[in-house]
């Protein structure tokens, strides 16, 4: 069964990836403009003064300008860093420098926290490759997200960000993924 599983996640993650780099730039503009909105207005709903989240890529819905708007209002922002052992280290987020992590993925060039520092956020932001209607979430194959929000005693509201065709009636899961609380997309917030 879980061979098929994995088999099942890889063909979706592809195809889903290639739908992502098929965007026209206009099209990524405009949904770029609601994912911020959504972020923010999610963030005022809730009342944070902290948020894990993370850099988006070119492929993915627009994060950076939520992280420079949460920077300016004074809300904390930490970003994960990942490790080769598989566990994220997490690092405070000024809206200025980057760097890449082992993986290549964008990371903040501050100070350097390890992995429970996320446990003090009032929010976390993941990304995801899609999502279902009962709030499984499907990564995008490391894990990394799943380990973190499996080993909190106490975990905040916890949000993939994700465009509006991914949200989906089902999505293949083991016994590992983790479920999230909500989805952001460029349609709107929806909670589960």
């Amino acid at each position: 069964m879980s061979d098929d599983v994995t088999l099942e996640k890889r063909a979706l993650r592809a195809e889903l990836r290639e739908r992502r780099r098929t965007m026209t730039t206009p099209e990524r503009g405009k949904v770029n403009l609601a994912v911020t909105s959504n972020l923010i207005q999610l963030t005022e709903s809730l009342g944070v003064s902290s948020i894990a989240a993370y850099l988006s890529t070119n492929d993915e819905p627009d994060t950076r300008e939520f992280l420079h708007w949460a920077c300016a209002q004074g809300i904390r922002v930490l970003l994960p860093i990942s490790r080769e052992d598989g566990l994220l280290d997490w690092a405070p987020y000024d809206g200025k420098d980057e760097d890449e992590d082992v993986f290549g993925m964008p990371t903040p060039t501050t100070e350097l926290l390890g992995p429970i520092a996320i446990n003090d956020v009032d929010l976390i932001i993941v990304p995801a490759a899609t999502v279902d209607r009962t709030g499984m979430r499907m990564g995008w194959g490391r894990g990394y997200f799943d380990k973190t929000l499996g080993s909190m005693e106490q975990c905040p509201p916890v949000y993939a960000v994700i465009f509006d065709s991914e949200l989906v009636d089902t999505v293949p899961s083991e016994v590992h993924d983790q479920r999230v609380n909500g989805v952001v997309t460029p349609g709107g917030i929806t909670t589960f």
